[in-house]
């Protein structure tokens, strides 16, 4: 028997990572014995105690088997010889530092390098949201005050900071600003007076002014004009600002040109939210100009804003400047067909798009065919459509399929709470057949969707690798239809969403039958899946 040839075949299955318990706490007590013995580094540079010896060579052992299995993971098909090699080098590196800088400064050192990211991030938001008082924030914000610290980050969200609590940080943060990069104050006043939350922003904004933040958060705190004016001095003073979120502030017409006019430049600007303000068309002009000012932006978020037609076609057109946009969140406005219209030459110019968001926007047809027609010949990356509650027919279908047959990176779909009916959900069914591996959800609630239509999709979605939800709740599916359909999905049942707004009765106001459970109503729904097998991907009738 030619074993040579074999092996080659058959690589050996022997894993040497991770150790076992056994063997890490062997390794332990060798580091620690290493620590506290005599030898020629002891000698050298003294030995510790046998408690404090133990304490550190359980941390140098922590540490060095984290790095380790770090590279084990970016590895994961190997030995993992090359882990416990790395293992061992870093036993050996840490133990010798011990030694050399004594128990007290080592401490510090492998304290610092066994929790990087809590050295860099400070974060109270955790806990239950409460007022802060001055004695708690004095306790609270301590490590902040610690000579050398090299925190980078801080989030202060989730505690509500009254005057007194202001103060305490105030000198703090002033003592931080040169070394500040990400600082998050959502819902930092929660529950406050006005003048008393003014007051609290002013001496915050104060204390950070003239810091070089990269990211800046001032979510939840019912801002409006007065808010946005009490950050004026922090706001003014920011010029490479990578990130500004402005959620949930009641961001008026006002509000939005204080923001646009306090902001010196946002050249920088990667990342923009708005969600959830009352901006309406006047403030949509206003925020339209800090986009036109932010040719970096990847992320912008405007949704829930009671933006009309006008602001819609305001910010589409802004939107054209921002080629490398990535992510698009528009949903829950007032646009219309002419922002629509609008909206799609601007998103012809993004061929970065991964994530579009344009569902509740009143789009109809002639907006979703126009967008439609645009997506496909840009964003071929594109990953997230959801375009739900536009009233979307059938006319609009073809156009709609034609699209999605051209994204094949395509992970969710979500045209929800429209009028595509069996005849529009089969031609989309359809652009999903051919690829579409990378397909995990599909969204088709409230559409109408009658036996044929669910059965045609649920069959196409449930051959993709990795599919997780299909949701076509809210239709007029039959109870015959329903048990294909689970039938389909009866070996993972739980990728098959809730039917409990089915109505197997229902029916939809252009049918004249007396509804689908009639023999006609099946015989109707069966000609009309015959006809459509036939159908091309972006044909149009």
């Amino acid at each position: 028997m030619d074993t040579t040839s074999n092996s080659k075949h058959r690589p050996f299955s022997i894993k040497l990572w991770p150790p076992s318990e056994s063997t890490r706490l062997v390794l332990v007590q060798r580091l620690t014995n290493n620590l506290s013995s005599n030898s020629i580094f002891t000698q050298k540079y003294g030995a510790l105690n046998k408690e404090d010896a133990e304490e550190k060579a359980k941390k140098i052992e922590d540490i060095a088997f984290n790095v380790a299995n770090e590279q084990y993971d970016r590895e994961p098909d190997g030995d993992g010889g090359a882990a416990v090699q790395l293992y061992a080098k870093e036993c050996s590196k840490l133990l010798l530092e011990v030694l050399k800088r004594g128990p007290e400064e080592k401490e510090k050192e492998l304290a610092s390098q066994n929790n990087a990211s809590a050295e860099t991030f400070f974060d109270i938001s955790k806990g239950q949201r409460a007022f802060i008082k001055a004695e708690e924030a004095e306790n609270l914000l301590r490590p902040l005050k610690e000579p050398g610290n090299s925190y980078t980050k801080i989030c202060f969200s989730n505690r509500s900071f009254g005057l007194e609590a202001a103060r305490v940080a105030e000198p703090i943060f002033v003592s931080l600003k040169n070394q500040l990069k990400e600082v998050d104050l959502s819902d930092f006043i929660a529950g406050r007076p006005e003048t008393e939350a003014l007051e609290v922003m002013n001496i915050f904004s104060s204390a950070l002014e003239g810091s070089v933040l990269k990211s800046l958060n001032l979510s939840n705190n019912a801002l409006g004009e007065k808010g946005v004016r009490a950050f004026g001095s922090l706001l003014k003073s920011q010029s490479c600002l990578e990130e500004l979120y402005l959620m949930n502030d009641g961001i008026s017409e006002e509000a939005a040109k204080a923001v646009c006019e306090l902001i010196p430049s946002t050249e920088k600007l990667k990342v923009l939210h708005f969600h959830n303000n009352m901006t309406g068309d006047e403030g949509a002009l206003a925020i339209s100009d800090v986009v036109k000012r932010s040719p970096l932006l990847e992320d912008f978020r405007c949704s829930s804003t009671r933006v009309g037609s006008g602001g819609g076609v305001a910010l589409a057109k802004a939107l054209e400047s921002c080629t490398n946009l990535k992510k698009l969140d528009l949903r829950d406005n007032m646009f219309g067909v002419e922002a629509g219209v609008a909206l799609s030459k601007a998103l012809s110019k993004h061929l970065d798009l991964v994530e579009v968001y344009l569902s509740y926007l009143n789009l109809e047809d002639e907006g979703t065919v126009a967008i439609a027609n645009a997506l496909k010949e840009s964003a071929p990356s594109l990953e997230v459509l959801e375009m739900a509650g536009n009233d979307i027919t059938t006319a609009a279908a073809p156009t709609i399929a034609a699209c999605i047959a051209a994204k094949q990176h395509l992970t969710k779909l979500n045209l929800a709470e429209n009028e595509l009916k069996d005849e529009g959900t089969i031609q989309i069914s359809k652009a999903l057949e051919e690829g579409h591996t990378l397909l995990k959800e599909v969204d088709m609630s409230t559409n109408f969707i009658r036996r044929a239509g669910a059965r045609h999709l649920a069959q196409v979605v449930a051959q993709k690798p990795g599919f997780r939800l299909l949701n076509i709740n809210g239709n007029i599916i039959s109870d015959d239809g329903v048990d294909e359909v689970k039938e389909v999905f009866k070996k993972y049942p739980d990728v098959l969403g809730s039917f409990d707004e089915n109505d197997p009765e229902g029916d939809d106001d252009d049918d004249d039958d007396d509804g689908e459970n009639s023999g006609e109503g099946e015989a109707n729904e069966d000609e009309l899946e015959s006809k459509m097998k036939n159908l091309e991907v972006g044909q149009e009738e």
